[in-house]
């Protein structure tokens, strides 16, 4: 690895805590960087309906708990790396109108937030920083001014387009772009818009954590797939939200498919969770998994698949299940976006319901579920953190002044 960024320091700010049950972006990479780097990883707050509604998400309860004093608000996980837990709850923002009242709170908010990060930062000497937004524009518009940040970054993910961002995103997403010396994304669609408001637009790809993952280990059957479920398991890992996945296409894919069980593994949504397809004989719903599990689950699975809805969320978003899948030699049906051209010469990307109808019989009937096995493995291996991160270091330092 070509380390152009080392002994520095880093603040990461962003939309995911480190506690979130689901893989994130701004974990990884913050892991890889704090190998070289000294990495200060701010949790984003609880606002005050979210600390009060006591709900049972992981992520909400230990910060729930730091709020009532129960947990520590400072955590030190590797030589370099620190998790910080904001004590106190914020406003809820938005709700209010786009404009004036929305930014008067909104910096009220991040004053609150920064000046209490401001007294852990200058403890722990982590002065002349690199900040660095993962996908965060409410609680880190003002992060760079408060922080009196050297060198920003913002890193775009995800494009925020659902009904939840669409009252502010439109506005606050360019003004942060405007804001950054440099923005980064995982992928070439989600580089379009900011690359109109930040010339210094860069996509560093995906990387994966593939370490639990290998094709050579003996996995054993999950208890809740030994006597329940029987093969053929056509499988799904994720978070299970009707804004990214065509429950239609479920539904009649396991109508068609009557010889075949499917299988869904990860935490679901309202929508999900109530949905009619819950009453088909051959879906079953396990639940959430810790991720140590998951690879378990796909290993048993022998066709997985990515139903996805098309939308603004879906085409550019990098599907990290994708490289999960292939990385246990599956063979993969999924839906075409922009995003899964990437992998076109190793699944089927579909397009409607006909072609992953083709795509499924095609796996079957030529018994192909161990075809191209090998170079599926190597392609998703390729995908790792360490060259991601190489890249960053590489923009960084080509345009920090």
């Amino acid at each position: 690895m070509n380390i152009a960024v080392k002994n520095r320091n880093f603040i990461f700010t962003g939309l995911q805590p480190w506690h979130i049950r689901i893989g994130s972006n701004a974990k990884n990479i913050a892991t890889e960087i704090s190998r070289h780097n000294r990495v200060l990883y701010i949790n984003t707050p609880l606002d005050y309906k979210t600390y009060l509604k006591k709900d049972t998400e992981p992520e909400n309860v230990y910060r729930r708990d730091v709020i009532d004093r129960k947990k520590p608000f400072l955590n030190k996980i590797n030589e370099n790396l620190y998790i910080l837990d904001i004590p106190f709850a914020i406003f809820p923002v938005n709700t209010f109108p786009d404009g004036a009242i929305f930014d008067f709170f909104n910096r009220v908010n991040n004053r609150r937030i920064y000046s209490f990060v401001n007294k852990i930062k200058h403890q722990l000497g982590f002065d002349n920083h690199i900040l660095f937004i993962d996908n965060d524009i409410y609680r880190s518009r003002y992060a760079s001014e408060f922080l009196e940040s050297c060198f920003t970054i913002y890193y775009r993910r995800d494009n925020l387009r659902s009904r939840y961002w669409a009252k502010h995103a439109p506005r606050l997403e360019k003004h942060i772009c405007v804001k950054s010396d440099i923005v980064l994304t995982n992928s070439a669609e989600l580089s379009e818009f900011p690359a109109e408001f930040c010339p210094s637009t860069f996509c560093v790809g995906q990387g994966v954590d593939l370490t639990d993952y290998s094709e050579e280990k003996k996995y054993g059957i999950p208890e809740d797939m030994k006597q329940l479920i029987s093969k053929p398991i056509i499988g799904y890992s994720g978070f299970l939200t009707s804004k990214r996945l065509d429950t239609d296409l479920i539904q009649n894919l396991a109508n068609h498919f009557k010889e075949f069980n499917f299988v869904f593994v990860g935490p679901e949504d309202e929508v999900f969770s109530n949905h009619k397809i819950r009453n088909t004989e051959n879906i079953f719903f396990l639940g959430t998994k810790d991720s140590s599990e998951i690879p378990a689950y796909i290993s048993y699975f022998d066709i997985c698949m990515n139903p996805q809805v098309v939308n603004e969320i879906t085409q550019g978003n990098y599907p990290r299940k994708v490289d999960e899948y292939l990385s246990l030699g599956k063979p993969v049906v999924a839906t075409k976006t922009s995003a899964m051209k990437l992998f076109e010469d190793y699944c089927y990307n579909c397009t409607d319901y006909d072609e992953y109808k083709k795509a499924i019989k095609d796996i079957h009937e030529h018994n192909l579920y161990n075809y191209r096995k090998k170079e599926k493995i190597e392609f998703a291996r390729s995908h790792s953190w360490e060259k991601c991160v190489e890249l960053i270091y590489k923009h960084i330092s080509e345009n920090l002044k």
